[in-house]
């Protein structure tokens, strides 16, 4: 085996019986950049609905209603004027610490099968142990329940803690789903490569491993993972332009990142990093170091960064946003717009800074509006469009 200088991780994996290095080309370091606040004057705020407990995620359904995860378990649907009981069918949740009912994601064929897929935090009441599942079922609009519902995948170790589940649900452009996983609040778990946490992971639709994934004969790592050393990825798109999956993770004290997830790379995580630790601790590699990817893009100090969309429609209902980033702050409590050339970002602006709390979830909608999920007992649904 080619001896590769990686600190305590390369020893962890040597423990292991296992080691994985991914020797990319070397990146350079993002360039920092000042926010500015933006010009929101021309921007219209339609409060939707403000009575969800804990919102997490949402998806669009073709009628124009929308469906929406509450993370104490629940899934409603929205219309223009009501709200719906919670719907039925659901797994049994986890609801502990971070964990609960997560993420939404209609099929692509969804008009033809109706399968909704769901990420949660998934228990295993033998041990006390909790981690991060995926399932499916078919949305039945008549009887307000998710019929017939399967797991299609869930993470292979569990744990008692309470932290770091990710999980975002992205569908690609090939049919494919991309699932992003928190390190369950234990760093060392995010680099190695036969342990789910901490990573980007990629399925087919029923749970199989796509051919092409990069460690598809799971020699070198998990069938499943796409990406490694992420710390807790709770926002992902998908950009319309190139099909590329992007990842918005959690740093520690600083450190948030936006990633594009390539195919078998290694970000880092907690070999490297922006940020540092809560005990004030460093990380082994510093900022950057060789075989570890750079982030796009970085915060220093901490937003908390939650939701993340490209926002691109043709029929974009603000313009002047067309082609951006939009990324949400959970502790910093703002709506980032962000401007990127050739996968890096150039500029950040920030929006309503303080006006609604902490941002959950972003989305680009079928009409071409923006919409916004707050994460409180008193979760707000918010629609933006412009008066131009």
């Amino acid at each position: 085996m080619k001896k590769i200088k990686l600190g305590f991780a390369l020893v962890f994996f040597v423990l292991a019986g296992c080691a994985y290095v991914v020797l990319s080309a070397e990146d350079p370091p993002p360039q920092p950049v000042k926010a500015t606040s933006g010009d929101a004057s021309g921007i219209v705020i339609e409060e939707v609905r403000s009575d969800l407990r804990q919102p997490w995620g949402m998806a669009f359904l073709p009628d124009g209603s929308i469906l929406v995860t509450e993370k104490v378990g629940n899934l409603k649907r929205i219309t223009t004027d009501a709200i719906s009981p919670p719907y039925a069918g659901l797994p049994q949740i986890a609801v502990v610490g971070q964990g609960g009912l997560l993420d939404i994601a209609l099929d692509p064929a969804f008009p033809k099968n109706q399968f909704v897929y769901l990420s949660y935090s998934e228990p295993d009441s033998s041990r006390g142990q909790y981690g991060t599942a995926v399932g499916r079922g078919k949305l039945n609009l008549e009887t307000q329940s998710i019929d017939d519902f399967e797991r299609v995948f869930t993470t292979n170790i569990k744990s008692s803690v309470g932290r770091h589940f990710g999980s975002r649900l992205r569908f690609a452009n090939d049919g494919t789903l991309f699932i992003t996983v928190g390190d369950r609040g234990a760093q060392p778990r995010a680099q190695d490569p036969f342990d789910h946490a901490g990573s980007v992971l990629r399925i087919n639709p029923d749970g199989s491993v796509p051919q092409d994934n990069p460690f598809a004969d799971g020699q070198k790592a998990l069938a499943e993972i796409w990406s490694i050393g992420h710390r807790n990825p709770q926002g992902a798109a998908i950009d319309p332009q190139t099909g590329s999956l992007w990842t918005l993770s959690h740093g520690a004290r600083g450190g948030d990142e936006i990633n594009k997830a390539v195919a078998g790379e290694n970000y880092g995580w907690p070999v490297i990093s922006y940020g540092t630790n809560y005990s004030g601790r460093g990380f082994d590699k510093g900022h950057e170091a060789a075989g570890y990817k750079q982030p796009s893009y970085f915060w220093d100090p901490s937003i908390a960064p939650s939701g993340l969309t490209f926002y691109a429609p043709d029929n974009a209902k603000i313009p002047q946003w067309k082609g951006s980033l939009l990324a949400g702050a959970l502790k910093a409590g703002y709506l980032s717009r962000l401007i990127l050339e050739n996968d890096r970002v150039i500029a950040e602006e920030k929006y309503f800074e303080g006006q609604f709390g902490r941002i959950r979830d972003v989305r680009t909608g079928p009409n071409g509006a923006v919409w916004l999920l707050t994460d409180s007992n008193s979760g707000r649904l918010i629609k933006l469009t412009s008066a131009k």
